[in-house]
């Protein structure tokens, strides 16, 4: 049987202030092309179709779009919510676009009841495991102490379950958004931290055939059985060096795997260039770049007069000026932000903690700081689906 898999479509969103929709829109095009031209039998989404709860009407018509343009040529798709999507407004109607084939998994609750395809060699298990939000679902499966691991563990539980009572040869494909261990992040994601962890170990997935993973941005190899798709379109500068593109997976009579990328088609490539005004003016190097959308980082030690106008006489799509000048990290001049890049929500609040009192929290108050945190993450992530 051979798949397309894909995810993050995150209909809706704007890349700085550059709307995407007609690259979105692009995107669609390419997605239907591809499944005609390369006999694909089946589509996987791995979640974050939409960029928020509640998108925009325009990401609405488009996805509309997408299902019914899906649906007629005839390949079943199955598609699961993602962090960024309202499972219960994504689920509406699910049970009769099923009819249409078009398999909407968005309940955490049915992750062992699969849909199921055939080809000439036998029966394709498909489990849809939507995003499992720790705090809400703990209770569907009956865990103690929430957490990501412990959930998809669950919940993995049951698709093996499943599995065992098929018939056997039935081959079997998992759909899951997920932050798994080796992935590897970008700034575009949503954070889905959860008691100071965020990644589940690729071990969770074992018993399976092949693992649609969605989440991460950047298309990824974990194991040749388990896989990200990444984002069709770049959603941040930090995925300059992406190669946007769908997997193509071919799972043969004995559950083997072969995957080939067929690229997305992108607006425009991204640069990320540093140094000074006149650096960035001056560089002949820089040639290839002035049609990317640029973010570029200054680093002279005065900042110049102009420097937006300046820049887009060469680049005209820079979207993103920032300031850096060079200087020691233990400089007083150096910016608050700068400082705390790359630092964790925890981290934070640890070094408040040792700023204000002298020394840094104790394991137990780090505990306590953690379960606040997580407690408003969850609290945020409820009144979200019940906008």
């Amino acid at each position: 049987m051979r798949l397309l898999h894909t995810s993050d479509w995150h209909l809706g969103r704007a890349f700085h202030r550059v709307n995407m929709l007609g690259a979105q829109a692009g995107f669609i095009d390419h997605l239907v092309d591809t499944v005609r031209e390369h006999d694909v039998e089946a589509v996987v989404v791995s979640g974050d179709v939409y960029d928020r709860a509640v998108p925009p009407l325009a990401a609405v018509e488009l996805f509309d779009d997408a299902l019914h343009r899906l649906a007629a040529l005839g390949v079943p798709t199955v598609m699961i919510s993602g962090n960024h999507d309202s499972a219960r407004r994504l689920g509406v109607g699910a049970g009769l676009i099923d009819r249409a084939g078009i398999h909407l998994r968005t309940d955490p609750a049915g992750c062992g009841t699969p849909v199921v395809l055939h080809d000439a060699h036998g029966d394709v298990a498909f489990y849809g495991l939507p995003y499992l939000e720790p705090a809400l679902v703990k209770t569907e499966f009956g865990v103690d102490k929430p957490g990501h691991e412990a959930v998809l563990a669950a919940a993995m539980d049951r698709v093996r379950a499943d599995l065992a009572g098929r018939a056997p040869g039935t081959r079997s494909v998992v759909l899951a958004h997920a932050f798994v261990t080796g992935g590897e992040p970008s700034d575009s994601e949503r954070d889905i931290t959860v008691g100071g962890v965020a990644a589940v170990p690729r071990g969770v997935f074992d018993g399976v055939d092949y693992v649609a993973l969605g989440h991460l941005h950047g298309c990824q190899t974990l194991t040749e059985r388990v896989r990200y798709s990444g984002s069709p379109l770049p959603y941040s500068f930090s995925e300059a060096a992406h190669r946007k593109s769908t997997w193509i997976v071919d799972l043969d009579a004995a559950g083997e795997v072969t995957a080939e990328r067929v690229d997305c088609p992108v607006p425009r490539p991204l640069a990320r260039l540093r140094g000074t005004l006149d650096e960035l003016l001056a560089d002949p190097e820089l040639t290839a770049h002035e049609e990317a959308w640029v973010e570029a980082t200054l680093t002279d030690p005065v900042r110049p007069a102009d420097p937006m106008a300046r820049i887009t006489d060469r680049f005209p799509h820079t979207l993103s000026l920032a300031f850096d000048p060079e200087r020691a990290p233990d400089d007083p001049a150096v910016s608050y932000a700068r400082r705390l890049a790359g630092r964790s929500d925890q981290q934070i609040a640890e070094d408040f903690v040792s700023h204000v009192r002298g020394a840094g929290p104790d394991d137990d108050e780090r505990t306590v700081l953690r379960d606040a945190f997580d407690a408003v993450r969850a609290d945020e992530t409820l009144r979200e689906v019940a906008r």
